[in-house]
């Protein structure tokens, strides 16, 4: 067996237990990447939104095609670089058309390179504590003169707003309002000032007037959020924001009103990144190639089907990674072997007692057979998903904790009924029927 790059046994759990449940990993994703060589000109595409550029890109792909691995995958990358990443999953509760919603949800989910829970508050508090230190080296400013300094300071959150002052005046009065809270200790006022910048609409009535800001965040008002957001970014050291929206297709299950208000806003949101109004920003959709053709989706809105267009008639392997749409066209027996390898390697790494046992049950030429009952269910393109599930916990967990268990002889090795029902669906050729299912919402 190879040996994988080491990492902390808490890490390595979170990976394997992930696998196991058929989910993808929030990290460490370069442990079992594989097939990724053809998507590194994508690295320079985030150096340029680094350097102050904007980019959008679709990725489509089949249930179980990895759109969730890629996306998670260059999350990564853009974090390496010192970007911020978040992930968005579009559906009922988190509609496209509602900017609003989805800037509350990034907020919420906002990762940095060193902070993935609570991003947001640490960030504010940083680029805080950053003016402050800012004002107190200015010259002519006595640091010792409290009062001075907080006028000083909110200048300076005033003038880094100031591209955004128009559209939304309150971004920098609800911070001015927060360090003021923070510095008398008010801790449950600051929390809820900070709640009301990351979208929150429950905030008290009370608080909000006593800090000088009127109603909430709003989808007109959510652009110019997202703009402050990119700029205080860029000030603490993080030049640029990879956003992900994830799961597109699920408008197609929408009425059809609410589905053309959704198809409206994503032609919005790409033309705002278009103009350049959104530097730093890297937005990259994730949808089924229904979405993207069939009559349930894109092609509902002509002006966003012509954005979006892009000639996939050719053999796959001659995509271009320019190009503002990629298609993912799954897993090969191959590349499920070399997954399956890497994964059983970084498994048995943690497990001392039973290296040996693994190394001998679960050898290449048994993944490899695993590998080829899960694509003969399945056939190319098969999900990946499928077949880590199948290794990590039918089998590598089992061989690990029962000395008499032989995976070739007491494990039947793939199941049909593993399958989810969108992977069923898509086995089956009527992944595209769930489009036509309309909900009220």
């Amino acid at each position: 067996m190879t040996r994988p790059r080491r990492i902390s046994p808490a890490r390595r759990r979170r990976v394997i237990d992930a696998l196991g449940r058929g989910t993808v990993p929030e990290q460490d994703l370069d442990l079992f990447a594989v097939g990724m060589e053809r998507l590194a000109r994508l690295d320079d595409e985030l150096d340029a939104v680094a350097r102050g550029g904007h980019k959008f890109k679709g990725v489509q792909g089949e249930y179980g095609s990895g759109k969730t691995f890629f996306s998670r995958w260059l999350a990564q990358q853009a974090r390496n670089k010192r970007m911020a990443s978040s992930e968005v999953q579009i559906s009922q509760d988190v509609p496209l058309h509602k900017m609003d919603v989805i800037y509350q949800r990034l907020i919420k989910n906002l990762t940095t390179g060193g902070t993935a829970d609570g991003a947001f508050r640490t960030l504010i508090d940083n680029w805080l504590l950053n003016l402050e230190d800012e004002v107190r080296a200015a010259e002519g400013i006595n640091p010792a003169d409290q009062a001075g300094v907080e006028v000083a300071v909110n200048k300076r959150i005033d003038s880094r707003l100031k591209e955004v002052a128009d559209s939304a005046p309150s971004l920098s009065t609800a911070l001015r309002a927060y360090r003021k809270a923070r510095l008398a200790g008010d801790t449950g006022t600051a929390t809820q000032l900070l709640a009301w910048v990351s979208g929150d609409r429950h905030v008290a009535a009370l608080v909000k007037r006593q800090a000088g800001i009127k109603g909430d965040v709003n989808a007109e008002t959510a652009f110019a959020f997202l703009r402050g957001l990119l700029i205080i970014l860029r000030d603490c050291g993080h030049p640029g924001l990879l956003l992900v929206l994830d799961e597109l297709e699920t408008i197609q299950r929408l009425r059809s009103d609410v589905r053309s208000k959704s198809l409206g806003a994503l032609r919005h949101l790409i033309d705002e990144i278009d103009r350049g109004t959104l530097p730093r920003l890297f937005l990259l959709i994730t949808g089924t190639p229904a979405f993207f053709t069939g009559p349930s989706g894109v092609a509902q809105l002509a002006p966003l089907a012509q954005r979006l267009d892009v000639d996939f008639d050719t053999d796959p392997r001659f995509d271009s990674m320019q190009s503002h749409r990629l298609r993912l066209t799954g897993f090969d027996l191959d590349k499920l072997v070399e997954l399956g390898h890497r994964v059983r390697d970084l498994y048995a790494e943690g497990e001392t007692e039973a290296r040996e046992r693994i190394g001998r049950l679960v050898d290449d030429a048994y993944i490899k057979d695993l590998a080829a009952a899960v694509t003969g269910q399945l056939g190319v393109g098969t999900s990946p998903r499928v077949f880590l599930r199948s290794l990590v916990s039918d089998v590598l967990f089992k061989v690990a904790e029962h000395p008499d268990f032989d995976p070739r002889n007491d494990y039947a090795r793939h199941r049909l009924g593993e399958l989810t029902a969108e992977e069923e669906n898509a086995l089956r050729g009527s992944a595209t029927s769930a489009g036509e299912i309309e909900l009220d919402l």
